[in-house]
């Protein structure tokens, strides 16, 4: 698409040319909003800024710590928001919830049942966590479930940040090797996370129908 193609050279043509700190702030803000709002590619200005290390004043440092605050400040904004929201869902003695979602999250994970889900998916939810910026199209519902879990929020934290920090110096390595084809990082995106999605997601299926298929033979028994 030309019109694209033309706002991205703009764009780039801009931060080639800013102060470090307009630069920062994008790199910031779109991280942040990534995981607020999975449509903005949060990785392309982080691959960008690599290639920018090869002639600009901003430091390889400055640009992995604003990248990694930004995912790791989004990421932990919508888990908490779910966390919350979770423990509204489940929480002792209130009313039937009405809302057709949570009827749903109610039939599937039964308010008697969820203390035990969250035992046997804990463990599974901070591995989750932790390897989420390497599984392709899932952060977003990684955060989600992980608060719907409600998992600890230090290790969420600490497992984000180091998953945000190795994902962040991977993408700035990549765009400072590949310096002006550094827009192709999205090929090599692919070839990062592919390994790590199938497999994560092979072993969460299997995990998930082993849970409910023990959990309708109990039904069964009783």
């Amino acid at each position: 698409m030309p019109e694209t193609s033309s706002m991205l050279e703009s764009v780039v043509a801009y931060l080639q040319q800013a102060e470090p700190s307009s630069v920062y702030a994008v790199l910031f803000l779109s991280a942040y909003f990534e995981n607020v709002i999975p449509p903005i590619p949060g990785d392309v200005p982080v691959a960008l800024a690599g290639y920018l290390l090869t002639f600009s004043h901003i430091t390889v440092s400055a640009a992995l710590f604003w990248s990694t605050f930004g995912s790791v400040a989004g990421f932990m904004t919508v888990f908490l928001l779910s966390r919350f929201l979770g423990l509204k869902l489940y929480a002792a003695g209130e009313s039937e919830v009405r809302h057709k979602f949570a009827r749903s999250i109610h039939k599937l994970f039964p308010p008697s049942e969820m203390e035990a889900v969250r035992q046997k998916f804990s463990g599974h939810g901070y591995m989750a966590v932790l390897v989420n910026r390497f599984l392709f199209g899932s952060r977003a519902v990684i955060c989600i479930v992980a608060g719907m879990l409600h998992l600890k929020i230090p290790l969420v934290l600490a497992a984000s940040f180091v998953s945000s920090l190795l994902w962040n110096i991977l993408l700035l390595s990549t765009g400072y090797l590949l310096g002006s084809n550094w827009d192709k990082i999205g090929q090599y995106a692919v070839l990062y996370t592919a390994p790590f999605t199938i497999l994560f997601t092979g072993f969460i299926i299997w995990k998930v129908v082993a849970y409910l298929k023990k959990r309708k033979q109990q039904a069964d028994g009783a």
